[in-house]
């Protein structure tokens, strides 16, 4: 992944010497960026467009596209600084552009070429794939295997999820935390599994590494528990691993953007599920469905009202919304809770009903589960964040020097501090540093140099020469004396010499955004002011239900308005397609 939301230096104000006309005051203005700006001009010499309004819909669609847009809505555009001059008309109908097929302009909406034929395709490929006659179902052995999975959590609601899933080629099932997701595809594999009599080839995958591990550890545990009623159901199975979607896709070290797997070369399973789908942006949901099989079954599993993609696209909120009422709709949505943590539930459904209030009412009753520290300024953020902070941080340091990398690992997952920012002062960079500082109050605690024991770290990409992947894990320890970095995958500890790793950062605190996929026993949110442009209800919900048992949420009460009130806004088209029918 990487961080086009997250608030960097992006603004080029030596741009403002050389453009001229609309694109200079809007780049002056702080609108456009230097890239935006050359991009639109370099693309209108090329294409024999010099009127200066579709130069602006250029740049503004670029930007658009970077800030995780598939296209651009003029219909709202001017929102983003109704204090400019804005045209008072856009003439993209009779554009060279627009005839030369580079810029497409449908439903007012304006799309750069690349992204309106990726969204195209996924309409087209999701269509055909609901298009195909239904696989055939054993409908008696289907009856007896579901007497057999019924066991434990499996609710009413999630066996008719599971019950629709088998007679289906793709799925979307969809819930908050704690709704029995993994469950309901655990118990679907099974089920498929005695469909087919044994031997069905599985994919578990995610968009990070640390979800994909937590995927795989969550259904073959499911697996497990329905295999004390039914002894053969992990047989039938297997134990399928959990992969990336780059490296279930086959990533090209030539090709950012292609993969070895495509329509030439489909994928060879009979079943992918892809957890936190939330997070997969429209270039890699196109890549994935032209790779798989036509006859495959595709579960995309994930929970709509999360953070989007990190790169453009909301293509699982789009679908969600898109099938919403339709006949042949493959969503199946799981209401029902089964968390004992019911004060979490209940901040969870506040903020899913959009109601500041309640989140607050939530935020401010007495509870063992959730706790709001209101802190007016710096110096009060520092003390409420402190002690927890260097408690977790002196946890992982005591694991690593006692040469115990599975404990520093586990210490990881018990505490998170999580930031909306990367920079500025309620950023992960800042954070990170001062635990680092106060760490090194105690005199016995070493944080000298980059590798330092006791050192949390966060991949940031994937190294497939390494096998480590983005969104896993890791910390520093002293083995046998020497200092080694282990990283949780998702079936061993794997351990490197510090120095082969390039792709990593610290990890006292993290991003939001990089949090999906991942929880903790204990979460701190670290809410910025009210005015930051990351502060979204998206955000907030990510960040609180990243909590398996304690969620604190460090900030102010117009904060906790500002995201609860604020939705994160993103132009596409992908519903509306679903829905023109």
């Amino acid at each position: 992944m990487t961080e086009l939301f997250e608030p960097v230096g992006e603004h080029d104000w030596r741009i403002a010497t050389t453009a001229t006309g609309v694109l200079a005051d809007f780049n002056a203005a702080g609108v456009l960026t230097a890239s935006d700006v050359h991009v639109a001009t370099r693309v209108g010499a090329l294409g024999g467009e010099a009127d200066e309004r579709v130069l602006l819909a250029v740049a503004l669609a670029v930007r658009a596209v970077r800030r995780g847009s598939v296209c651009l809505d003029l219909a709202t555009v001017r929102d983003v600084a109704p204090e400019l001059a804005w045209p008072d008309e856009w003439p993209l109908e009779r554009s060279p552009l627009v005839e030369a097929g580079v810029l497409r302009w449908e439903r007012g909406l304006l799309y750069l070429d690349r992204y309106h034929r990726l969204e195209t395709q996924v309409h087209d490929d999701l269509a055909a794939r609901l298009a195909l006659a239904p696989p055939a179902v054993d409908e008696p052995r289907l009856s007896a295997a579901l007497e057999k999975v019924r066991s434990g959590h499996f609710s009413a609601e999630q066996e008719a999820a599971v019950v629709a899933a088998v007679h289906r080629r793709t799925t979307i099932l969809t819930g908050g935390p704690g709704t029995g997701k993994t469950t309901t595809v655990a118990r679907l594999l099974a089920l498929l599994a005695d469909q087919a009599g044994g031997g069905l080839s599985v994919a578990l995958a995610a968009p990070t590494g640390k979800a994909a591990t937590r995927l795989q550890e969550a259904v073959t545990a499911e697996l497990e528990a329905v295999a004390r009623t039914w002894p053969e159901a992990a047989a039938l199975v297997g134990r399928p691993a959990g992969l990336t979607l780059h490296r279930l896709l086959g990533w090209r070290p030539d090709n950012a953007t292609r993969f070895r797997h495509d329509r030439a070369n489909r994928l060879k399973y009979d079943v992918v599920v892809v957890d936190e789908s939330s997070m997969v942006e429209l270039t890699m949901m196109g890549r994935l469905l032209e790779a798989l099989r036509p006859d495959s079954r595709l579960v995309l599993v994930g929970d709509p009202r999360q953070l989007t993609s990190v790169g453009a696209g909301a293509v699982l909120s789009d679908l969600v919304a898109g099938y919403d009422g339709r006949p042949d709709s493959p969503v199946a949505a799981l209401t029902e809770n089964f968390r004992s943590e019911e004060d979490i539930k209940a901040l969870a459904a506040a903020l899913r009903d959009e109601d500041a209030d309640a989140v607050l009412a939530v935020l401010r009753s007495p509870s063992d589960q959730v706790s709001f520290v209101e802190a007016p300024d710096d110096e009060a953020v520092e003390r409420a964040l402190r002690p927890d902070s260097v408690a977790a941080a002196g946890a992982v340091w005591r694991a690593a020097v006692d040469e115990d990398p599975a404990r520093a690992l586990a210490e990881l997952d018990r505490y998170r501090l999580l930031c909306a920012h990367r920079e500025g002062p309620f950023g992960v960079r800042r954070w990170n540093h001062l635990v680092e500082r106060w760490l090194a109050e105690d005199a016995d605690v070493d944080v000298h140099g980059q590798w330092y024991v006791g050192r949390p770290l966060l991949v940031t990409s994937n190294d497939y020469a390494l096998d480590v992947y983005n969104g896993e894990t890791g910390v520093v320890v002293r083995r046998d004396g020497r200092i080694r970095a282990f990283v949780a995958g998702s079936e061993r500890l794997k351990e490197f010499a510090p120095g082969r790793l390039d792709a990593v950062e610290t990890m006292h605190a993290m991003t939001i955004h990089k949090s999906q996929g991942s929880q903790a026993d204990r979460v701190t949110v670290l809410l910025p002011d009210e005015g930051s442009r990351l502060l979204t209800r998206e955000l907030f919900y990510t960040a609180v239900t990243r909590a398996r048992h304690h969620v604190r949420v460090v900030g102010t009460e117009a904060a906790v308005r500002a995201a609860v009130g604020t939705r994160a806004q993103r132009a596409t088209g992908l519903r509306l397609r679903l829905g023109a029918r």
